[in-house]
């Protein structure tokens, strides 16, 4: 591997921005981590992000076999995955212009991150972890991420659809900062891109996130649906907020596994069983964000 493919300039900005997020510890474990990835992967920075959570690993599978695939864990301050469904994996494509996503490079193409797990806060690690890879992938010069997850549903929608995520509800008590690194959420989730994905989903809406591990009561349901909340669940807002922080352009897709208000208790196995019934969705989603980012 030419060590020349693993030098890249971060733009000031973007730098300044993950020098103010990452607090005492500074920029140094996101950067490595880029350069890891850069090193591995014999490219100098990739364009887009996209976190699979629970049974969307199907999204990709007709991709073919990436150009390169290493461990989430390999890299600085990402744990690996333990939530069913996700996988210790981080997959690297070359999409060239104008054709489907593959493993093999074509001119012109576009370098996408797809991580196939991703770490909860319930895991009690607190929200570094969570954000890890967020930063790194903002380190490695991503413009845009699409954050995939599986939920619970507070609307009369079916199992099995996609909600393209237009804002969100930060109820997990955390913040992906420490200290006085005044984001402005207000813009989180891309208008455009929001609207792209709303085109190949069936819904769109809301999205609250929770610690967790627990679901929630039906009382606590009932104030969720009643303060705006369309889909519920345990991640992606950290990630989000922090991507949005260092500039990164987010998009988000929430897929409907259970009914909130449903009397069935819900199942863990079965969310990823339901999940994974709506790649289709989710890979129309992937290639939208593409396009648009083109």
């Amino acid at each position: 591997m030419n060590d020349r493919a693993s030098i890249f300039v971060l733009e000031p900005e973007r730098l300044e921005a993950l020098s103010a997020s990452a607090g005492a510890e500074g920029p140094g474990s996101a950067m490595e981590g880029a350069h890891q990835i850069a090193r591995r992967t014999g490219v100098p920075c990739h364009d887009l992000l996209v976190v699979l959570g629970s049974g969307a690993a199907d999204a990709v599978a007709a991709w073919g076999e990436p150009a390169v695939s290493l461990r989430l864990s390999d890299l600085p301050g990402v744990l690996v995955p333990v939530a069913p469904g996700h996988e210790d994996r981080l997959d690297s494509y070359v999409v060239s212009r104008g054709q489907k996503a593959g493993g093999q490079e074509g001119g012109g193409g576009r370098r996408v991150l797809v991580a196939h797990g991703r770490t909860h806060l319930y895991e009690g690690h607190g929200p570094g972890p969570v954000v890890a890879l967020a930063r790194i992938a903002a380190a490695a010069g991503v413009r845009g991420a699409l954050l995939v997850n599986a939920g619970g549903c507070l609307r009369s929608w079916r199992i099995g659809e996609v909600m393209a995520i237009t804002d969100h509800l930060n109820l997990t008590g955390s913040s992906p900062f420490d200290g006085p690194v005044f984001t402005d959420v207000r813009c989180v989730w891309d208008d455009e891109l929001a609207d792209i994905l709303g085109g190949v989903s069936e819904r769109s809406g809301v999205y609250a996130a929770l610690r967790g591990p627990e679901y929630q009561t039906m009382a606590e349901t009932r104030m969720l649906e009643s303060i705006g909340a369309d889909c519920v669940g345990m991640s992606t807002v950290l990630e989000a907020i922090a991507l949005h922080q260092l500039g990164v352009r987010v998009a988000g897709m929430s897929i409907v596994s259970d009914l909130s208000f449903a009397q069935a208790p819900t199942e863990p196995d079965e969310v990823v069983r339901l999940a994974a019934a709506a790649h289709t969705t989710i890979a129309a989603g992937i290639e939208a964000v593409l396009a648009a980012m083109s």
